[in-house]
């Protein structure tokens, strides 16, 4: 009579576990990069036209078009002050040569939607400067207004 073993289970492979690890670890990885990118498109989405708003405003600053400034101001600030006093008040500052936008924040209270900027302006004598911007959304639109 010829000895044959007991009946033994074969090894399982380590190579299957790796395989399943590494298929579950890819899975985890892409959907967190997915949820990454989704709440940043959201926040773009929200940000993006008082980011232009702002963009628009400071840029004009820069480059003396003051009145393409004065048309990013709110309505009440536009009824108080004239385009003429507003660009030769600009006129008086020291000339700017760049911006950048360094804050932004939303808020939403009770369905008042407002915001503030902060930009930071680089003078032509050197430095830099803040300025934070108060912003409201007028008919549809967002302005600038202190």
């Amino acid at each position: 009579m010829a000895y044959q073993p007991a009946m033994v289970p074969p090894k399982k492979s380590k190579r299957v576990l790796f395989i399943v690890l590494g298929v579950v670890l890819a899975l985890c990885c892409s959907g967190g990069a997915v949820g990454a990118f989704l709440i940043y498109r959201v926040a773009m989405d929200a940000t993006g036209p008082v980011r232009s708003t702002v963009n628009t405003f400071a840029g004009a600053l820069v480059e003396g078009d003051y009145p393409t400034a004065y048309q990013q101001l709110c309505t009440r600030i536009r009824d108080r002050v004239s385009e003429a006093d507003f660009t030769r008040q600009q006129e008086t500052q020291p000339d700017l040569t760049g911006h950048k936008i360094v804050g932004l924040s939303l808020s939403n209270q009770n369905g008042h939607v407002s915001g503030t900027a902060t930009v930071r302006y680089t003078p032509s004598e050197g430095g830099t400067t803040n300025r934070v911007y108060p912003l409201i959304k007028e008919e549809g639109n967002w302005r600038i207004c202190e």
